[in-house]
């Protein structure tokens, strides 16, 4: 059996702490994350490898999206593969037009078998009306046009150059 903490990234706390079983496929744990904190789990998600540091990794998405054979997925995952030991993490992110984004790390793991999982044993806050903003910040790359040197060999481009006109 697995506890699982499971944390909305957002700025109140909202965390939900999950008993399930070590058997389950990761698909049925994405739906038991969704049901814990009110989605009815109808959108698409995708769980990612992460280290210790939350390093966002490889994804497992919830159907299989190779054109042929049978490519990583929730459904081919189960929970004792992907989270081995207590204190792993995974990134989970639902529904990809609300960008839903939670952190799930395993609490503990025992050889203790419970009846009706899975369960959720603590459940603080709310889930909001509207998901979190999200901010993508690209590391500063070095723009290779800044170069004025880029212009000698073709002449000065005049920034006024129309070119609806052809």
């Amino acid at each position: 059996m697995y506890k699982i903490r499971v944390i909305l990234d957002s700025k109140e706390d909202v965390i939900r702490t999950i008993l399930v079983g070590d058997s389950i496929s990761l698909e049925s744990f994405h739906l038991s994350i969704a049901k814990s904190f009110g989605f009815e789990g109808q959108e698409m998600a995708s769980f990612y490898r992460t280290d210790n540091e939350w390093n966002q990794g490889e994804e497992i998405p919830l159907f299989n999206m190779e054109e042929a054979g049978t490519g990583i997925c929730m459904h081919n995952c189960t929970l004792s593969e992907t989270l081995p030991q207590e204190n792993d993490k995974l990134i989970y992110v639902y529904d990809f037009l609300k960008m839903w984004t939670f952190y799930v790390e395993v609490i503990e793991i025992s050889t203790e078998n419970k009846e009706n999982l899975p369960q959720i044993i603590l459940s603080v806050g709310e889930i909001p009306e509207k998901a979190p903003d999200k901010e993508f910040i690209a590391d500063k790359l070095e723009d290779p046009f800044a170069d004025d040197d880029n212009d000698d060999e073709y002449g000065h481009f005049d920034d006024d150059f129309d070119y609806n006109e052809y």
